[in-house]
Order: structure tokens, then sequence, then C-alpha cells
């Protein structure tokens, strides 16, 4: 074999080219060579000649150094049957072989990588070579619990009740079974994003008696066929083994998308996948034993058949907190914080008067950053204006006291803030205001007015209007001030268009439209409206009339408080930040009666007029 493997190499000898041959050797004719021989690249030629000395010449192209010869040959006058023979030198049986070789190997593996992979015989519902169809998920015993537990878990009681109903079957289900009862084969947690899904499971997790399997719904992805339902079989197949034993999917959007009956928008590896998980949850061979708990924050494009009784039995909706339940959620985050006052209730109810709508990951991370400027300011204990910055730090953004802004910029800055800030002063539905500041923040925001909204589910359509006029109020101001106006507002200006295209053909408060709600077009998917281009037009001329009439509004306000408005702006210029105490001692005491405090804002006491 080693004969074969090196027969194609060049023959030893000396390097020659055309015109030393031409000259030297051909006009000797068969006196003097054996033969010519073309190697395989068509490149080279050897030139045998007798004696056994052999010469190496490049020929450039096999046709063109033929015909050449030949020419030689006549002009040599050498007669047809003295011409130097010519002959090709075939490849070896050994360099057929060596060049397949690679292909033959490739192929090779190819095919034992889809025969262990997808082989229906194959173990622990097909893991097959390198365990590419072996389910991704993360295995909890009794030994190697998370650390988070529900006492973890504050602000989301009832959910927490509902999910704890799970733990408590599986250690106790002969109570359960006694009744009549039987455990839900699945829940799924809905809610919006950082509400507390993920750690609602690993406090399931912590708590159960009994393995819990955690995975993402994009791990059971791959670019490879066949991989999703190899791997949804195997964690089940897994699952079953441990039983009875609990599955958490998170996101599972990722897998659970509902099918589309056109061939346009349809993926055939996410349904088969799904197709999968729907007969491993309740198909004919499910045994019972494996609870599943999935999360998501876009239940609306989940498949119908995923979300049915039998599958996912529960619907668990993890919402946002509300002023108790974020109290509840800060006592937990603050208790690790070294406070410079021991009572934690008192921190958690003025934080969470201050934090309407937000999340639980937006109040841990209030706590930490609140840690966080402490220390950089070199304190020995975590204070209540760490938190506050904290807060501002984290809705608005970091402050730039550094940024070079114009002395022409800072004033209309300080106007713009103040006609936000008297506009809501005086008017009975807006916001108690907390602090302007005209300090830059963030990526664009040169100042900011900060209110405190209360928790509030209905809302009238006075209460919007004068929503829309403390919008408005920083344009107005500009235009009163300065009899000029700038690109400032532009935000303000798209809250106002947005709220006043809801007010009118979503919310029903407009009378030439009427009681009709008119779905907001979704442009990513180029939606058709549902409504006549002529109704379309009345939509624009009521919602411009809308804005108009909260434009004259305003205006009227700030010019009847024109001094006041001027006061604001330029103690904003001297002191950059103002609160509600500057706002009082400029304005007078506010004429409407004001919610702040924790036990006002949660109704527990009655809040006296002002």
């Amino acid at each position: 074999m080693a004969y074969f493997l090196t027969s194609s190499e060049l023959p030893e000898g000396m390097e020659i080219d055309w015109l030393v041959f031409r000259r030297d050797i051909l006009p000797y004719g068969r006196n003097s060579i054996e033969k010519i021989e073309i190697m395989q690249n068509g490149q080279q030629a050897v030139v045998y000649l007798m004696g056994g000395n052999r010469k190496i010449m490049s020929i450039g192209d096999t046709q063109s150094f033929i015909n050449k010869l030949q020419v030689a040959q006549n002009e040599l006058g050498v007669d047809v049957w003295n011409r130097i023979p010519v002959t090709y030198r075939k490849e070896g049986f050994g360099s057929v072989i060596f060049s397949i070789i690679p292909s033959l190997v490739i192929i090779g593996l190819i095919y034992a990588i889809y025969r262990q992979t997808f082989s229906i015989g194959s173990k622990m519902g097909g893991g097959g070579l390198f365990g590419i169809g072996s389910s991704k998920a993360k295995m909890y015993t009794s030994d190697m619990k998370p650390k988070a537990n529900f006492s973890n878990v504050a602000g989301l009681d009832e959910a927490k009740t509902e999910v704890m109903e799970f733990v408590h079957f599986l250690k106790n289900p002969d109570k359960y079974n006694n009744l009549g009862a039987k455990i839900p084969r699945g829940a799924l947690l809905v809610g919006p994003p950082g509400t507390g899904k993920t750690l609602m499971a690993k406090a399931v997790a912590g708590e159960a008696g009994v393995p819990f399997f955690s995975i993402s719904g994009s791990e059971f992805m791959e670019m490879f066929v066949g991989v999703g339902p190899a791997r949804v079989r195997d964690l089940f197949a897994k699952a079953r083994q441990k039983s009875p034993c609990i599955v958490f999917i998170d996101e599972i959007d990722a897998v659970g998308r509902k099918r589309d009956k056109s061939m346009r928008m349809s993926n055939d590896e996410r349904e088969n996948t799904l197709n999968q998980l729907l007969v491993e949850m309740d198909g004919f061979n499910t045994k019972s034993g494996v609870i599943v708990l999935a999360g998501t924050n876009r239940p609306d494009i989940l498949d119908p058949a995923l979300t049915r009784p039998g599958r996912f039995d529960r619907t668990i909706n993890v919402d946002p907190p509300d002023l108790k339940g974020r109290k509840d959620i800060l006592k937990v985050h603050l208790k690790p914080l070294k406070l410079e006052d021991p009572n934690i209730e008192m921190y958690a109810e003025r934080i969470a008067t201050l934090t309407p709508g937000m999340v639980g990951a937006d109040l841990e991370n209030i706590c930490n950053e609140a840690a966080l400027i402490a220390a950089r300011n070199n304190k020995k204990f975590v204070q209540m204006e760490d938190l506050e910055a904290a807060i501002d730090r984290v809705i608005g953004g970091l402050e730039k006291k550094d940024k070079v802004i114009s002395p022409k910029e800072k004033h209309i800055v300080a106007f713009h803030e103040a006609g936000h800030a008297v506009t809501g002063w005086f008017l009975e539905h807006a916001s108690p205001l907390l602090k302007v500041s005209i300090i830059p923040r963030g990526s664009a925001a040169l100042g900011y007015a900060q209110y405190q909204p209360k928790d509030q589910h209905i809302y009238t359509e006075a209460q919007l209007l004068d929503q829309m006029c403390v919008m408005l109020g920083g344009r107005i101001s500009e235009e009163l001030s300065f009899g000029s106006i700038s690109t400032g507002a532009s935000d303000d200006l798209e809250r106002v268009t947005k709220l006043a295209y809801q007010m009118v053909t979503q919310l029903g408060m407009n009378k030439k439209i009427g009681h009709l709600s008119f779905k907001a077009p979704n442009t990513e998917m180029m939606e058709e409206r549902a409504y006549s281009q002529k109704t379309s037009t009345i939509i624009d001329e009521e919602v411009r009339a809308l804005v108009k009439r909260a434009e004259e509004t305003t205006r009227t306000l700030l010019r009847e408080h024109s001094q006041g408005l001027r006061a604001v702006a330029e103690r904003l210029l001297l002191k950059e930040k103002i609160g509600k105490e500057d706002m009082v001692e400029i304005l007078g005491a506010r004429p409407w009666k004001e919610l702040r405090s924790f036990a006002e804002l949660s109704y527990e006491t009655e809040t006296p007029a002002n």
C-alpha cells in the first residue's frame, strides 16, 4: 500500500524548460530520447533519456505542448515512424483510494449521527450520539434544593396559595384523595416580566419534597430536525422515572406558540415539538405523577390545545403588586441592607408609595442601587435619601451634573418643567408633586418632574383630561414665556396624541364616535383598520379638537398664574432641584385634597381635606 500511495510523486531529475529541451535534446531524436511522459496534473512532463537519465520539464498546458512538439519535429524533418512517443501517466489505485477516504469518513459520520440520534429504540427518548437529543433540564432533589422558598415570595399571596397546593398535594396526597380530589396536572404562571414567576417556581423547588426539573422553552429547539421532540420525550421519560415530581418550563411561549393554519408562517420543527409536548402532558399513554408548571408573559400567543384543562388546568395570574404587595416585597429586599433606622416598616411604606406600577424585580433593583449609592458616598448606613435617589436613578436614569448645557437651553428647560409643575399644582385630578429637577438624566431627558400617583384602575374623562393638560404644560409654558417653541416637548406630545386617540377610538369618550371601541392597528403586522376612511377623518378631527381643548385649558391656567410660573422657574435655575416645600412657599397650599401617606393611599384612614 505504501507503494501505491507514493507512486504519484514526481520522479527525481533535473528540471529543464522548453527552450533547453528544443535546443539541446530534441535534435538527437530517438537516438537520445526514449519517451516523454505527461504527469497527471497536466502541467509537467518527464523526458526519459537513453541510459536511464530523466529530465523534468514544465509544459504549462498539455495540448499546447503536443502541438509545439509536432511543429518542432516537423521543422527537424523527423518522419512519422521515428517521432518521439508521448504517454500519459495513469492514476494509481492507491491514489484513488486516498482521495475518496475523507468523503467516505464524512458520509459515515453523518450516517452514524443520524442513526444514533433519531433511532426509534434509542434510550431515554432519543439522547443519541453526543447527547444531542437528550433534555437539558436541571434536576433538583431534596439534598440540592435552591435557596429560595415561599418565605422569599412576598406580595403575591393569592398566586402563592394556589402554587403551594401542588406542594401540599405531593407531600400529603391522602388528604386530597380521601375527598375524591385530583391534583391538577399543570399550572400556567402568567404575568408581565419581573413579577416573580420564576421566583415562584424556585420556591416550589425549594419547598417540594420531590424531584424538580427546570428547563427553558428555547432549550428544546436546535438546528437539527427532530431534536425538539426528542428532548421533550427525554425530559418526560426522566420525570416519570422520578415521579412524583414537578417539571417547570420557563418562557414556554418559545415552543408553545399557536400553530398557524397557513403555510406562510408555519414552522414544522416547532410544531412537531409542541405536538410531542401535548402528547406527553395528556396523551393516550399518559400516567399521573408528573406535574408541569410553566411561565410566560405572552399567554395570548399560546396554542389553545396547550392551555386547555387536562394539560394546564390552572392559569395563575402573577400581576404587578399593589401598594400593600410592594410593601411586603420591600420588607424582604430591605432586610439584608444595613439601614440607619432599624424600623424596616417605615422604609417599606415610604418606598411603596413612591413606586406605583413597579414589579418585584424593579423593587429589588432599587434596594440594591440604594446600597451602592450609600457605599459610593462612604456612608456606614443606607438612609432614606439613598433609597429616594435610587428611585430617581431607576426611573430617570443616571444624573449627569457635568453635562454641558447653554444658559439659553437651561432657561427653556426650567420654564418647561415649571409649566408641568404649576399646571399639575392647580388641577384637581393631577397627582401630588414630589420634586422638580433640571439636572439632566439618562440619554435624552434634560429635566423631569416626579409625581406620586396612586394605584388606580378606573379613570374618568375629567381625570384623563387633567393628565393631558399636565403633559401640555411644558410646551404651553415655553410658548407663553419665550414666544416660541422647542423640540423639548416631543415626548410629551407623543403621549398626549396616544392618550387622545385612546379616548376617542377605544374608551368611548367622544360624542361623534359614540360608544364604539376600535382596536389600535398593529403597525408591525400592517393590519387594516376596522373602520372607513370617513370615520378615520372624523377620528382625526375629534382628536385634534380634544387636544385643542386641553391646550386652551392649560394656556388659561398658566396665564392666570404667570407670576407663580416665573417664580418656580427662577427657583429651579437657582437650586436646580426643588420639592413640595418650595412649591408651597411660592404658590401656596395646593387647593385640592392629596393622598400622600401609606395609610391614605391604602385607604386605611380617611384623608382630611386641605
